[in-house]
């Protein structure tokens, strides 16, 4: 079913606009309140955050609203950028650009291809098993033997990451789930409501009451009180959503702890990568919010849990 068809996923777009509306109000109150020079600096980033979220928003909704096609463009638009900025992160040498190639025009496309055609069997191991074996292949064939494990490793990484992880997010559209036939937009839609809604409480948990440091040497605005107060109110959220959704209250709250869990898991992970290459962001696409990656980084690592969990216990 299109999402401009589906009354309850209308409701959760109304929803979502709302809390953009309130956000953007809130954002100009603070901008003609605040004078200080540091306040000021961090209401000019919330701002220009919220109107990345407006245009993301738009994108979204469009995409969903022409169906598994339009999701699969916009998120196969969105691998490519994101494997684009990977790499830049990780230098390669001439002996790689081949492999480059059939990363970026053959296996990104073939693997959003297959799962446009519904082919789980081959989409599921298309990267995993088939491009892990036989990009190396290539590359040792261009005989530039330095560092070759490294580039190699670095290559198979950004792919996995940034095109067989996001490509589980269209793939949600492709479950065939008995009671649920047509409503997998919601589905899709509840994945990335609730990750990112994740993200923006455990930052809002964390820059008011946060002390404790998780991990201060990979993510220092990463707090035990921002994980354990934004990770508590999104399953609350998640539960009340469950209406939306093919689980039970209780189900919803399950699948929005593991949402939680693994999109924190992505960011620590993705965050420890950019410190490795001594970057603050991944890119500077997104107004406020860096690159596209730095954006999807938690969906990368919870999409495909969600997806095989839906699809192992509710097809």
């Amino acid at each position: 079913m299109n999402l401009i068809f589906d009354r309850q996923t209308g409701w959760l777009a109304e929803g979502v606009l709302t809390l953009l509306a309130l956000s953007s109000f809130i954002g100009w109150v603070l901008a003609r309140r605040i004078t200080g020079d540091k306040g000021r600096a961090t209401v000019q980033n919330l701002n220009a955050r919220i109107r990345a979220w407006w245009l993301m928003a738009v994108i979204f909704s469009l995409a969903l609203a022409a169906g598994l096609s339009g999701a699969i463009i916009l998120f196969a638009f969105m691998s490519f950028v994101a494997l684009r900025e990977f790499i830049t992160l990780t230098p390669t040498r001439l002996g790689d650009h081949r492999s480059l190639f059939w990363v970026f025009f053959i296996a990104l496309p073939l693997q959003y291809v297959l799962v446009g055609m519904k082919w789980y069997g081959l989409f599921s191991i298309l990267i995993p098993v088939y491009a892990f074996l036989i990009l190396p292949i290539r590359s040792a064939a261009a005989g530039d033997c330095r560092n070759f494990l490294e580039r190699t490793a670095k290559i198979q990484w950004g792919l996995m990451i940034c095109v067989y992880c996001v490509s589980y997010i269209p793939a949600l559209l492709t479950l065939n789930i008995p009671g649920y036939v047509g409503q997998n937009a919601k589905l899709l839609f509840y994945l990335v409501l609730i990750t990112q809604l994740s993200d923006v409480l455990q930052y809002t948990w964390g820059k008011t009451m946060g002390r404790h440091k998780i991990a201060p040497e990979v993510s220092p605005n990463k707090t035990w009180e921002g994980f354990i107060g934004g990770v508590a109110s999104t399953i609350l959220i998640g539960t009340s959503l469950w209406w939306v959704t093919p689980f039970t209250p209780l189900q919803s709250a399950g699948m929005s702890a593991l949402i939680t869990f693994m999109g924190f898991g992505g960011g620590l992970v993705m965050s420890a990568i950019k410190r490795d290459r001594g970057v603050k962001d991944y890119g500077n696409l997104i107004e406020g919010h860096g690159g596209v990656l730095d954006r999807i980084d938690s969906l990368c690592f919870a999409a495909p849990v969600f997806f095989h969990f839906t699809r192992y216990f509710f097809t």
